[in-house]
């Protein structure tokens, strides 16, 4: 185990030595042109979550936006490289009074989940309503409150900041306790997933019957 800006790190090489490989990873990307969050959570048996690794991918709003999409796009891709999560999950992205935000916003959704889909691992898109009742059981609180109890759940020393990076381990933990929102079937071949991986799909699967 390591420490990250304070907070707790289980490297991926070493799952099975002091980590536990009955694990299911998932990467949660909070969406933004300035600032988009990052947060990689394992869920393990008993409904219990551990940090992995927490951060945010920036561009700055000097650049064009093709070159900001690149700086952003090319975070996603070591974080998906670097962490192999067995799931994505990224918010739904919802129109909003700031046309030019919202469209930031989803076009760097659609860079998270391209990017899944060419490594084939599955992606998911949850509002912020069912992340906010997944992790604090209120649809409507506050980024505080969100904050507060991701690092209450993931037994953090310290709040997570900024708010981005909060708002993507929400998601991964999000996904992990209500995977209603995955899209499509599981695109990993059975054989190659661990119990607790295939029983996971199998309650993505339901929960979309």
């Amino acid at each position: 185990m390591h420490r990250v800006g304070g907070m707790r790190r289980c490297e991926p090489s070493r799952v099975g030595a002091g980590c536990d490989d009955a694990r299911v990873r998932v990467l949660g990307v909070d969406p933004g042109l300035t600032r988009c969050g990052l947060g990689v959570v394992d869920g393990l048996p008993g409904r219990r979550v551990r940090l992995v690794h927490v951060g945010v991918a920036t561009s700055g709003a000097d650049l064009d936006v093709d070159q900001r999409l690149l700086l952003i796009e090319r975070r996603i891709e070591e974080w998906l490289e670097e962490h192999a999560p067995d799931a994505v999950a990224v918010e739904r992205v919802f129109a909003q009074h700031n046309v030019r935000t919202v469209m930031g916003t989803a076009q760097v959704a659609g860079l998270a989940m391209v990017a899944a889909a060419r490594r084939r691992i599955p992606v998911a898109l949850h509002t912020p309503s069912e992340v906010k009742a997944a992790v604090t059981g209120n649809g409507r609180a506050g980024k505080a409150q969100v904050q507060t109890m991701v690092a209450r759940l993931l037994q953090l020393d310290e709040l997570p900041r900024p708010a981005d990076a909060a708002d993507a381990l929400a998601l991964a933990i999000c996904h992990l306790w209500r995977p209603a929102g995955a899209l499509g079937a599981p695109q990993r071949p059975a054989a190659s997933m661990t119990s607790a991986q295939r029983a996971w799909a199998a309650a993505e699967q339901a929960a979309r019957r």
